[in-house]
């Protein structure tokens, strides 16, 4: 068993998350873990239990969408945070990047707000 398959076994649910809210701005840093639809004490987010309840909502598909057609996005900026969500989410692996860049990435992020740490800007609000 690799070091990557153990870790993701612990939990259900173990993303890490790495929060930027401006070029040269401190990182955030938080954990979302939880098994069985519950968080885990290793959870580090402000509000653990909205995070989860997105994630559980709109996880599969926000970490892994589908291919379709091009997606048409109004051409709008929400601000310049940028969140990297890494770990694993039922047993898949997960390397996503959040920003507010047009109005389907600020749909998206608004989506997994509680997720990105609900600082500041992370909340999606303009």
């Amino acid at each position: 068993m690799t070091a990557a398959h153990e870790r993701h076994s612990h939990h259900d649910i173990d993303l890490t998350v790495r929060l930027t809210e401006a070029p040269e701005a401190p990182e955030y840093t938080f954990r979302l873990a939880a098994d069985g639809g519950s968080v885990a004490p290793a959870s580090t987010l402000p509000d653990s239990a909205a995070a989860l309840a997105a994630v559980t909502q709109h996880g599969e598909d926000i970490f892994f969408p589908k291919p379709g057609p091009p997606k048409m996005c109004t051409q709008q900026y929400g601000g310049p945070q940028v969140a990297v969500v890494t770990g694993w989410f039922l047993g898949r692996e997960v390397h996503s990047t959040f920003s507010r860049t047009d109005g389907c990435e600020i749909a998206r992020w608004r989506a997994m707000a509680p997720l990105l740490g609900g600082v500041a800007g992370s909340t999606g609000a303009i």
